[in-house]
């Protein structure tokens, strides 16, 4: 992690790089995704089984590409205490979370003899992917609560999860203890772009849904991407990132290990830190060194650290906020002494993280909002999944005689004036009867 003092040509050119890094997909990437789509489109569970096989396991069948009822119940019987105790601390809190972002059909009356409104209802299907690391033996368990509760608040009828099979042709035991405390309606053993096709499109097996939502490789974005518009999409994911505020009263280790927990994610993931205090950048740089020897993962983090890891030293926190406003991170954490006082000063970041105690792993796993954030600076223009990815909005209105007869001559006016005289006369005609 290199330290730069900021502004200056290398600084800016530091932030300009991590603006400007992207997706880091290749043409080939694009058609090798959309031939597997339009194969899965074409020959359906046939082209999703012979995917499923060649790249996940071989033990995969018609029969048992949807988990069964038996296989849920012997996955519960397999997991520890401790492991149920926090899924339902962490269903439990994501839930009532979620719970308050639920929004209600509402009516009004604004003018004599008019009704006005807007009806709120959820999609009949939703598809949540998650992704099986390292051949599922890393479940990631947090993506199946992320996109499947919402799913669940909204009123979704059905939830169905795709998730890679493990070689022996099981799905990861505490991914089907998420699903069942979730309430998925079914799950099925399949991963990548065919797997997301076969959502997008239907197969006989695969129900189609309306929204698919959930993080994957770059094949499963680049998928979403292309079925986007015949499905909603929860949004296309770049690589993940945290920025993170500090003053000279911040403890070195632990910015550093914030750093690395989304460092170790992907070699493209970015770590940047933005302090007023060179030497707390300093010390920053020296923690980072030490924890990343201990690391599982840090073959991935060492790459991503030097490639997009950074310390900015800037003159104040003001002008580190106003950077913060142009990377517009998914991940932004504020650990400086008075940090409420900032907050109304922070325009663009997916999640906004306080104080020194609440890292962001909190927020990937148990304290409730989402952790599906928006990436590669989009959360200028894009929120954090939620409950309203899985709805739609209906508007009603309804006009009395009389209330149309008011307003008729400047609906005709403005027809006209857009030359579309068979809408003026929709209006005419009934003017006259």
């Amino acid at each position: 992690m290199q330290i730069y003092q900021y502004p200056s040509p290398e600084g800016e050119k530091k932030i300009s790089d991590t603006i400007e890094r992207g997706l880091g997909y290749t043409q080939e990437d694009y058609n090798n995704v959309e031939a597997y789509i339009n194969d899965v489109k074409k020959r359906g569970d046939d082209a999703l089984l012979e995917y499923t096989r060649k790249f996940d396991s071989s033990a995969i069948t018609l029969e048992n590409l949807k988990v069964s009822e038996e296989e849920f119940n012997q996955a519960m019987e397999t997991l520890d205490d401790s492991f149920l105790k926090a899924l339902d601390r962490a269903v439990a809190q994501l839930t009532q979370f979620h719970r308050q972002q639920k929004e209600k059909s509402w009516i009004d009356t604004p003018r004599q003899g008019v009704m006005v409104g807007q009806l709120v209802r959820p999609v009949d299907a939703a598809g949540i992917y998650a992704p099986g690391a390292q051949g599922g033996k890393t479940p990631l368990v947090s993506s199946v609560l992320m996109g499947g509760i919402p799913a669940k608040v909204a009123g979704v009828e059905t939830v169905i999860l795709m998730t890679p099979p493990m070689a022996d042709g099981t799905v990861n035991p505490h991914m089907l203890a998420a699903a069942k405390k979730v309430g998925i309606d079914r799950v099925f053993k399949a991963g990548s772009a065919w797997a997301i096709a076969a959502m997008a499109h239907g197969t006989p097996m695969v129900p189609r849904v309306d929204v698919i939502v959930g993080p994957g490789n770059i094949y499963v974005t680049l998928a979403k991407k292309i079925v986007s518009g015949t499905v909603g999409i929860d949004m296309i994911a770049g690589p993940s990132e945290i920025l993170i505020i500090a003053d000279n009263g911040a403890n070195p280790d632990f910015l550093a290990a914030d750093l690395l927990s989304q460092a170790e994610h992907d070699i493209m993931a970015s770590a940047i830190l933005i302090t007023d205090s060179k030497d707390l950048a300093i010390a920053t740089q020296q923690a980072v060194k030490m924890q990343l020897q201990a690391l599982s993962r840090r073959d991935i983090a060492t790459p991503s650290m030097k490639n997009f890891g950074a310390a900015l030293v800037v003159p104040d926190i003001g002008t580190a906020i106003n950077l913060a406003n142009r990377l517009a991170p998914e991940h932004l954490e504020l650990v400086i002494k008075e940090p409420f006082e900032c907050i109304d000063r922070i325009k663009n970041a997916g999640a906004i993280f306080i104080g020194p105690y609440t890292p962001e792993p909190v927020g990937d796993y148990i304290a409730g909002p989402n952790h599906v954030l928006p990436t590669a600076g989009t959360a200028r223009f894009s929120s954090a999944l939620c409950v309203d990815n899985f709805t739609k909005k209906s508007s009603l209105i309804n006009y009395s005689r009389e209330a149309f007869l008011a307003e008729a001559d400047d609906i005709i006016t403005l027809a006209e004036t857009e030359g579309l005289d068979a809408h003026a006369n929709a209006i005419k005609i009934r003017r006259q009867g």
